[in-house]
């Protein structure tokens, strides 16, 4: 993937954005707090390289596929509660989302946003590979 791949992509979320009425600071905001959470849950994931993946400093009360297994008015409310609930969180946190406010005015904006996050997935070979239950009760 080239550099002006990853560009363009959030281009392309600010325009989602700014269609919605938000101003630039306020979808610069938005987008840092899904990217956030996105790569949060992504450094989780064993790496290709071999090496141990990070916990995440998200708590596990608010991860990301939850906000992925959410549609219209359960979309908003979940974002907006785990907004608040992580800037009540100590550290880095609280620096990050201490003041955060869910400025999404259409719950379709926001649904199109987060589908379009979770698209843009890592290589196959990084994907999370949940374990064969199968084999490993054996």
């Amino acid at each position: 993937m080239n550099t002006s791949t990853p560009v363009q992509v959030l281009w392309n979320y600010c325009n989602v954005l700014r269609d919605d009425g938000m101003s630039y600071g306020d979808y610069v905001e938005q987008l840092t707090y899904l990217l956030f959470l996105k790569m949060a849950d992504e450094r989780s994931w064993p790496p290709l390289s071999g090496q141990m993946s990070q916990p995440s400093p998200i708590p596990a009360a608010y991860p990301w596929p939850a906000l992925l297994a959410k549609d219209g008015d359960a979309l908003f409310d979940d974002y907006r509660h785990t907004l608040e609930e992580l800037g009540k969180q100590p550290g880095t946190l609280a620096l990050i989302f201490g003041k955060a406010q869910n400025k999404f005015q259409e719950a379709k904006r926001r649904r199109v946003l987060v589908d379009r996050r979770a698209a843009a997935r890592r290589p196959r070979a990084l994907q999370r590979v949940e374990p064969d239950v199968a084999s490993t009760t054996s």
